[in-house]
């Protein structure tokens, strides 16, 4: 047997360079570890709370199986033996995607927002407070009958039962982030006034006037009522289609009141410091943990809480009946629009009794709130329908007139309605409020600047020696409604008349609501509690001291405007005027002033002329880019002349332009940037400035500017500019600088969809600075074609930024001959756990214009299954 001898290999000295070649490397391999370490810790921890799609869950509190049938996008559609199984159902599954926007949500609805992120939340709660969402909810559910209780307490058992088996960083990775500095915080269970509550924050993002009467208010102390009436123009009814021909509703009786709208002398003057509430936070995470963000005031904060009522705000919806179309049935259409949300606000989901039957009567399909039990927009085996802001001015600010702990009425001293309420502070002490009302509402002033500001500065010729001065918010959404049922027998409804049933229960928020049936009727009807006013019309804040000035009840439901298979053959509703001024009752003066409801009338008119109409064509015409003012900057400039080659060649892009605002358009950059230069310059950059928010408004006070040279609003003497056609040169030759910074100087590279493009950005985690955070939650941005007041609707904020703040947050088509042949889509995804797959899976389509198949059919909805889970009672 042979040995081998062993290799003598002989060892270097270790020299100063081989140490630290071999520090190096250890260090190197320890920072691989602790990253491959933190990886895979991260990782768990964001995939941690993922939901199960597939298998079986015994699930405590349900008396039969369940099964949810998810498809690509993760859209569940419900199968249940009966309704308390079913919302059961639906309430965990929202839990399962959503569940922190859902806690979330109920904490702002309730003002208990400092319990979740602290003191610098307290303003916000003291606001949230005042105006009393959650007491109302909970009447409103005590009010409710047995049936619908039933179903939001099915709901809320589903919600708490998937709550019993998920804790924490299980429910969702912001549980994880917020751990950091609240690390005790433990969600409670769900209740239905939790569910509830949320229709109240909805309908303040839906509320319309209020910021505009707050501003014409101060206003009048710079400016004269005939100069505020310029600014705000009346509703061109000559020009602008209306929904309903006045002539055609029942005859009503004259509600009190002259809806003049008259500004009267010394109704508000001053316009002081900004009062308590200034300097506001929003949650943020910083390096120290939870942070906050200062917000210029607490309607801001209460904003980018709850939802932005600004720019873009409003909806579009038609529907064309089965004599125009290509199937012989109806095909309906909606795109709500709101402030962009990460999650979208809405949530695709279907909901089917197994047997249909008096006893369990649902058979429906479409989106709906996580956190509501039923669906809000959509359709169910016979009828669709559809919602869009019905823009009546449904608030009143009331100046009152108090005397140290009394407000006087009709020449009495009366006593101030009081309650105390206890805010809880995470990681402070709990605070007492003591919230003061009228006869009107809450008293606001104290909480907000501008609210403060009207107050302060209120100077009344007849105001008694002593006095001084509060605003109270009079609104339809702090009464005791019918909203919670209403969604339920929208759901159940079968024919026109049950359909006009279910919207007599939709008092807020006030919408338009469209319909189509299987029989082939199209419908139009216009729900809510709409006030009739006394002596004045609620254009600017009204003397609380007058009884005259209250409102005198509600318009009869039978008396609102209404439609059933129009002569034209189709309803189109956008926020434009429900009728003309010949309707006996006033409804409002704050309409959205039409451009978008008159560009999708002649788009109808088209496609009807053209025949048939198509889905296809309903989906195009919801991506319509046609910018109004657009068209009149290109003929307005078309003579101006620079001595700049780039400004000429900006110029040319405009000259050839089609007004569409596309994404790749270097023209509608331009026209927008030149849109936003000259509006700015014009109103803003005045040694007083006056308001630029609501861009139909000025399309409509620019659109007559631009036929009056003689205007005083076209001297800028601040910036030495003396009539219109110096005004035109300073902004074709600004707004091309500006761009030029933003996309270079070369006009062929210019695009407006990246000057436009939309970060979506978490309610609450998602502005906090730190990159790494963001990083986790936030998804963008995305390119971008449409505008505002533009039917594709995409807002921005003149003044501020060409970025996308609000938008068409869902769209779909429905068809009405098959239901299999709908289409729809929605801002982001299905899922609100970040980087779940379903998290931002609709964004791109949605930014392209796309919309995905909608499946309702049981065999549709089998063949479009990829995952299933069956929910069995716990023996």
């Amino acid at each position: 047997m042979t040995t081998e001898t062993p290799t003598v290999v002989a060892k270097k000295p270790l020299t100063a360079g081989t140490i630290v070649k071999r520090s190096a490397l250890t260090i190197l391999a320890i920072i691989v570890v602790v990253v491959i370490t933190a990886s895979a810790l991260l990782s768990w921890t964001i995939q941690r709370p993922f939901p199960t799609y597939n298998g079986s869950v015994d699930v405590e509190g349900l008396s039969a199986e369940v099964t949810i049938q998810r498809n690509e996008q993760g859209v569940p559609t419900i199968t249940a033996q009966n309704t308390d199984d079913l919302f059961f159902a639906q309430g965990y599954a929202h839990a399962q995607d959503r569940f922190w926007e859902m806690d979330f949500r109920r904490h702002v609805t309730a003002g208990r927002v400092a319990e979740l992120f602290g003191t610098s939340q307290v303003g916000t709660d003291k606001f949230l407070r005042t105006l009393g969402w959650h007491e109302i909810a909970e009447q409103e559910v005590e009010a409710l009958d047995d049936t619908t209780r039933g179903y939001y307490d099915s709901y809320a058992a589903g919600v708490n039962a998937y709550l019993d088996e998920h804790k924490g960083g299980d429910l969702s990775l912001e549980y994880s982030v917020l751990g950091l500095t609240n690390p005790g915080y433990e969600p409670e269970p769900w209740t239905p006034t939790d569910s509830v509550a949320w229709l109240k924050a909805m309908a303040w993002d839906l509320r319309t006037n209020i910021e505009d009467e707050t501003t014409r208010a101060l206003l009048l102390q710079d400016f004269t009522p005939e100069q505020v009436a310029e600014l705000y123009p009346a509703y061109p009814f000559d020009e602008h289609p209306t929904i309903v021909d006045t002539a055609l509703l029942p005859t009503v009786s004259q509600g009190a009141g002259d809806g003049s709208g008259t500004i009267a002398a010394g109704s508000v003057a001053g316009a002081g410091t900004m009062g308590e509430g200034a300097g506001v936070a929003v949650p943020t995470v910083g390096e120290d943990g939870i942070e906050w963000e200062t917000a210029g005031s607490v309607l801001e904060a209460v904003e980018k809480l709850v939802g932005d009522a600004g720019e873009g705000i409003g909806s579009n919806s038609w529907v064309v009946s089965g004599e125009h179309t290509d199937t012989g049935m109806p095909l309906l259409a909606n795109d709500p629009h709101l402030g962009s949300a990460l999650p979208s606000v809405w949530t695709q989901m279907q909901l089917k009794c197994a047997q249909p039957s008096p006893a369990c009567p649902f058979d429906v399909g479409g989106f709906t709130f996580s956190g509501l039990p039923g669906v809000v927009i959509g359709h169910n085996d016979t009828i669709a329908w559809g919602f869009t802001n019905l823009t009546t001015d449904v608030a009143d600010l009331y100046i009152e007139r108090v005397q140290g702990d009394q407000y006087w009425r009709d020449g009495a001293l009366v006593d101030f309605e009081e309650r105390t309420e206890t805010i809880k502070v995470a990681g402070g002490d709990d605070i007492k409020l003591t919230i003061k009302s009228t006869v009107h509402g809450p008293i606001v002033s104290g909480l907000t600047g501008d609210f403060t500001d009207i107050a302060d500065n209120a100077a009344y010729e007849t105001a008694p020696e002593g006095d001084s001065y509060a605003v109270s918010l009079k609104w339809t959404a702090l009464e005791v409604t019918t909203t919670p049922a209403a969604i339920f027998a929208l759901n159940t409804a079968h024919s026109v008349e049950e359909f006009r049933a279910a919207a007599a229960l939709f008092s807020v928020p006030a919408q338009n609501l469209i319909y189509a049936d299987v029989k082939g009727n199209i419908a139009y009807q216009a729900p809510g509690n709409l006030p009739i006013r006394g002596a004045g019309d609620g254009w600017i804040p009204q003397p609380g001291w007058d009884s005259a000035y209250d409102w005198q009840g509600y318009i009869p439901f039978d008396a609102l405007p209404a439609v059933k298979n129009p002569k034209e053959g189709y309803i189109v509703t956008a926020n434009a005027a429900i009728v003309d001024d010949t309707y006996p009752y006033f409804l409002s003066r704050d309409w959205d002033e039409g451009y978008r409801a008159d560009r999708i009338v002649n788009l109808i008119e088209a496609a009807i002329a053209e025949g048939p109409v198509t889905a296809d064509q309903m989906r195009a015409i919801q991506m319509d880019q046609e910018m109004f003012i657009g068209k009149r900057l290109t003929t307005a400039v078309a003579n101006v002349a620079s001595d700049r080659e780039g400004v000429q060649a900006a110029l040319a892009l405009m000259a050839g332009w089609d007004a569409q605002n596309a994404k790749g358009s270097a023209a509608a950059a331009y026209a927008n940037v030149l849109w936003d230069t000259l509006v700015v310059t014009m109103f803003a950059e005045r040694d007083v400035p006056a308001p630029i928010s609501g861009q139909s408004r000025l399309f409509l006070v620019m659109d007559g500017l631009l036929d009056n040279p003689e205007s005083e609003w076209w001297v800028n003497e601040k910036l030495g500019i003396y009539g219109k056609d110096e005004m035109l040169l300073y902004a074709v030759d600004k707004a091309y600088d500006r761009l030029a910074e933003l996309q270079g100087e070369d006009t062929t590279k210019w695009n407006w969809g990246s000057l436009h493009a939309i970060t979506l950005r978490s309610d609450t985690f998602g502005s906090s600075g730190i990159a790494p955070i963001e990083w986790l939650f936030n998804r963008g941005p995305y390119d971008v074609g449409g505008g505002a007041s533009v039917v594709d609707a995409t807002g921005w904020t003149i003044g501020e930024s060409f970025e996308t703040t609000t938008v068409p947050s869902m769209r779909m088509v429905i068809d009405v001959s098959d239901w299999d042949a709908s289409t729809w889509i929605h801002l982001t995804g299905t899922s609100g756990h970040a980087f779940h797959p379903n998290y931002v899976d609709q964004t791109p389509l949605w930014a392209d214009g796309k919309q995905l198949p909608w499946a309702f059919a049981k065999k549709a909805v089998a063949a479009a299954t990829v995952d299933t889970l069956t929910l069995t009672p716990k023996k």
